[in-house]
């Protein structure tokens, strides 16, 4: 019903038009400026102007459709027209690539150039070969398109370095191109303000951007905990940067989403996006985690503290677990898994033991003078922070179960999911606490 009626607007749309510009046909000066239809290059030139002015070359073929069947412009006229109003619908792109990178600008040129090329080879066939017939406005608009594609796609590499002709690169661009690229420093690109016209694809780039910032929030944490076994000055600050690039992103992309939030979603783009603003928070937070680790680590090897082979041997069993539970959270929310993001609870319980086995296994230590109290709050405070990302990663990973089971309360789930625990979570906690047991007191 909502197509017919779509055809029946159309349809009433041309009739209204012909309608509209019949009456021309009789008036001389009009008819004066048909004459200039029959110089081609002109007809290019109005088709080109009209398009260019309308931004829309669907419209500008609409009002030339109209004239033609008042008889104002005759189909042979028409074809320039034609192969004007596709040269002027460059113009919207050219516009778009305003203040746009280098890259971009150089994609409107070749938009520009293709439709250029491809008019000035179909002119020549057409008026060599005597083709003017009452063919279709749109048919010829149609075939002109596939025309040229069929005969430019095989020198794309041409119209590339055409455009990189017209828009050049200047020496300041050079020396920056030889300076190495850093990684992901694109990404944030995506979050064009011109595609927030276009919300389905804006949350598409929005999940691209969040996944590295996700990356980038576990490759901080994990070289954090890298200095706990062995510090390096140049990781140390490696980790601020990473911790930076996150503040950067969420920055970004708490900004984007929230003026996305206003243009019309579907459902399911509306609970992505409440989603994604919830998981950017925390991965913020793992981040911050991580230079709290780092800053430990620090502390340690400033002071020149070490823990026991005991004590170390424990917390290596604590920061497996924590890098596996980062791991399991950040594959669960880049590959939509849910059987994936119920895994990450259980895990999480365990971690929970075992940041209170270690608590306990340190004070005994303490009590029999096996550690020091300066070594104990160091050990305390990277406990707490190995604690609270795994909280983190649980967060991600209830946000991923929302969308997909109607998960409202995310306490109320978590709690009911502890206080039952049904035999597919007492079964995933046993196996994993069996995996990462603490070896013997």
């Amino acid at each position: 019903g909502t197509i017919m009626i779509g055809f029946t607007v159309l349809m009433f749309g041309m009739e209204t038009m012909s309608d509209a510009v019949k009456p021309l046909a009789d008036v001389p000066e009009f008819a004066n400026i048909r004459l200039m239809y029959k110089n081609p290059l002109l007809g290019m030139l109005a088709g080109l102007v009209l398009t260019a002015v309308i931004q829309s070359s669907s419209a500008s073929v609409g009002i030339l459709q109209s004239l033609c069947v008042t008889g104002a412009v005759s189909y042979g006229a028409a074809i320039p027209i034609i192969m004007g109003q596709n040269i002027g619908t460059c113009v919207t792109a050219l516009l778009s690539s305003i203040g746009a990178s280098k890259n971009a600008k150089r994609t409107a040129f070749v938009h520009l150039y293709f439709n250029i090329i491809g008019t000035a080879i179909f002119m020549i066939l057409f008026y060599t070969l005597n083709m003017a017939n009452p063919a279709g406005i749109a048919v010829v608009h149609s075939v002109f398109n596939i025309f040229a594609t069929a005969i430019l796609l095989p020198f794309h590499r041409g119209l590339e370095k055409l455009a990189i002709l017209t828009v050049r690169t200047s020496d300041e661009d050079e020396k920056q191109s030889v300076q190495p690229a850093e990684e992901g420093q694109d990404m944030l690109l995506l979050l064009d303000d011109r595609f927030i016209e276009k919300p389905g694809f804006a949350m598409e780039n929005c999940y691209s951007v969040t996944s590295h910032m996700a990356e980038l929030s576990r490759q901080a944490l994990f070289i954090a905990m890298e200095l706990l076994q062995k510090y390096d000055e140049t990781k140390a600050e490696n980790v601020l940067k990473l911790e930076n690039k996150v503040d950067h992103y969420e920055d970004r992309l708490g900004t984007y989403l929230i003026r996305l939030s206003s243009r019309d979603l579907s459902e399911k783009d509306s609970k992505s996006l409440s989603m994604l603003l919830h998981c950017i928070g925390d991965l913020e937070r793992i981040s911050d985690h991580a230079v709290n680790i780092m800053e430990k680590a620090q502390e340690m090897n400033e002071k020149n503290l070490s823990f026991s082979d005991k004590g170390a041997q424990e917390l290596e069993v604590y920061s497996r677990a924590v890098r596996d539970i980062m791991n399991m959270s950040i594959e669960a929310f880049k590959n939509d898994d849910i059987h994936l993001a119920r895994q990450v609870e259980p895990l999480e319980e365990v971690i929970d033991y075992l940041n209170d086995e270690l608590k306990q296994r340190h004070v005994r230590r303490l009590r029999s003078g096996e550690c020091s109290v300066e070594l104990g709050f160091v050990l305390s405070d990277i406990t707490i922070n190995y604690e609270r990302v795994a909280d983190h990663c649980s967060n991600l990973a209830v946000d991923l179960l929302r969308i997909h089971e109607n998960v409202f309360d995310v306490h109320e789930y978590l709690e009911d999911l502890k206080e039952n625990k049904d035999a597919a979570f007492r079964e995933a906690y046993q196996k994993d606490k069996a995996v990462y047991a603490l070896p013997q007191s």
